[in-house]
């Protein structure tokens, strides 16, 4: 699994946040509701409104705003990604009256309509102390999902700390990208939860956090005490410093050095988000990352990968894994170190997810090792052939399997770690199970266990859907094998690129 930030913050001001429920606690929609308001089927009514057809930039504000008129709402649960949401009132007869009011008449959230129906849940699975205001805990838990970038106390300052105070911040490595951050916690959480930090990425998830303080013994990208701006900038492991005659380094060459901050996204115009109308500004301010240097990575966009398989690894199959954590331009395995490539990606954030995402996975039985290389690009030099009879040194600058070649397309891949579960798409609708298990055989790589595909129009040229596989190891191997394959049809003139990716379900 990708290792994935945690960030702890601590705030002056006590409030409880409404948090999030665990993934998969609940049943999202009781009933389906067309949007031209007819009913598919009913089921008992509930004080959980399932809500869809959300703009990608609403926050819970947005639907607490639009939403409390008909009743006190105990609870949201945002689905930022399905831009869908759950909201729970007090009682069944505010439900009611949102349900039925969005069948008879157009309910705008953030300016988008949006449809309603009931929840098969009568209550929205809350994680500790999220239901109780006297709870005293000031630490909220940042979800991060789609971390296109990294994620830096500085980041996460500037984020939070107009809506309240912020005491601490502690970021340390996860499996799957959080945060935890604590504020004024209510105007936070309505403020921020669905929010993005940057355009199209970096998506907050928000909730309460089970511990009740944070512990922070060193001020830098991974923590911060913000009462205690004395602490030694000290790195670990490397002991007493020598006193330095100018003291730290001058911000143009900051280790943590940012550039200026670009406004993304506007606070609500309500002043229940806000501490006063001149202690915060009417925008938040975010910082975006315009250099490469920050804390603990090299600035370099070339990863070093060792461990790989002597002969079922090659320059495509590496493409074929490291393209979903970036745009790949060269791969070359190294003569002099066998079982070890070179692969040189768009940028050095791609390096960071590719690094985060895939070091010490097991791939064909052995474990890999991603590491920065020292090399700042991949030169041609030393080629020779690899067991299998390929290249050693591949180009891959101009191929359209690139993932990340635009803004838009970059921001339609979700960043996910390897999972038993691989998403396909591209494929064409003639395609069975049958011959897609027959594919796995064909190639020597684990079949899978389960097979669903989505729903599509008539007109589709295309169909998708998810294979579940026994271990996440098999559906690594399968997509290192599998992706980017070229399936042929009878009288089709062009053949169809299977692509793969891991899924976000982790069963079917």
């Amino acid at each position: 699994l990708q290792q994935h930030l945690c960030v702890y913050s601590l705030l002056k001001k006590k409030s409880v946040l409404v948090n999030m429920a665990k993934k998969g606690s609940n049943s999202v929609s009781g009933r389906l509701v067309h949007d031209n308001g007819d009913d598919s089927h009913r089921i008992a009514p509930s004080p959980v409104v399932h809500v869809r057809g959300l703009c990608e930039s609403v926050v819970e504000a947005d639907l607490v705003e639009a939403l409390e008129k008909f009743g006190t709402i105990c609870y949201v649960m945002m689905m930022p990604f399905k831009r869908q949401a759950l909201v729970e009132f007090e009682g069944v007869e505010s439900a009611d009256k949102c349900v039925a009011c969005g069948t008879k008449e157009a309910v705008y959230i953030a300016g988008q309509q949006a449809f309603f129906n009931y929840s098969t849940s009568k209550r929205i699975t809350r994680p500790t102390n999220s239901d109780n205001p006297n709870s005293g805990n000031k630490v909220l838990l940042l979800s991060i999902q789609n971390p296109l970038y990294p994620i830096t106390t500085e980041v996460l300052y500037t984020v939070c700390n107009p809506i309240g105070n912020v005491l601490r911040i502690v970021i340390f490595k996860r499996n799957g990208i959080q945060a935890m951050s604590v504020q004024s916690a209510q105007k936070a959480k309505a403020a921020l939860n669905g929010a993005d930090i940057y355009a199209g990425c970096c998506t907050l998830k928000i909730e309460y956090a089970r511990p009740t303080r944070l512990n922070v013994i060193r001020n830098d990208n991974d923590s911060w005490d913000y009462t205690k701006p004395y602490l030694a900038r000290r790195e670990r492991g490397k002991g007493r410093q020598r006193q330095a005659i100018l003291g730290e380094h001058p911000s143009a060459y900051s280790d943590n050095g940012y550039g200026p901050h670009c406004p993304l996204l506007p606070l609500p115009g309500n002043n229940r988000y806000k501490m006063s109308s001149h202690d915060i500004p009417e925008v938040v301010a975010y910082p975006l990352p315009q250099t490469s240097s920050y804390l603990g990575h090299s600035s370099s966009s070339v990863a070093m990968v060792s461990g790989l398989h002597p002969t079922k690894m090659n320059c495509t199959r590496i493409f074929n894994l490291f393209c979903l954590y970036g745009n790949i331009e060269k791969v070359k395995f190294m003569k002099s170190v066998p079982g070890t490539a070179l692969v040189e990606m768009g940028d050095e954030y791609a390096v960071d997810r590719a690094i985060t995402h895939l070091n010490s996975i097991k791939v064909f039985g052995k474990r890999l090792n991603v590491c920065v290389s020292k090399q700042h690009a991949v030169i041609p030099s030393q080629v020779f052939e690899l067991e299998d009879g390929t290249s050693s040194y591949k180009d891959f600058a101009m191929t359209r399997n690139n993932r990340f070649t635009s803004a838009g397309q970059a921001s339609k891949n979700i960043i996910q770690p390897p999972s038993c579960v691989l998403h396909f798409y591209n494929v064409p609708p003639c395609v069975t199970e049958d011959e897609l298990q027959r594919l796995c055989t064909e190639h020597d790589v684990p079949g899978f266990i389960k097979f669903k595909v989505f729903d599509a129009k008539p007109s589709s040229k295309t169909i998708s859907g998810l294979l579940e596989f026994d271990t996440k190891t098999n559906a690594v191997e399968v997509l290192t094998v599998l992706n980017h394959y070229q399936i042929r049809i009878p009288n089709g003139s062009n053949p169809y690129t299977l692509k793969l990716c891991f899924s976000t379900s982790s069963h079917l």
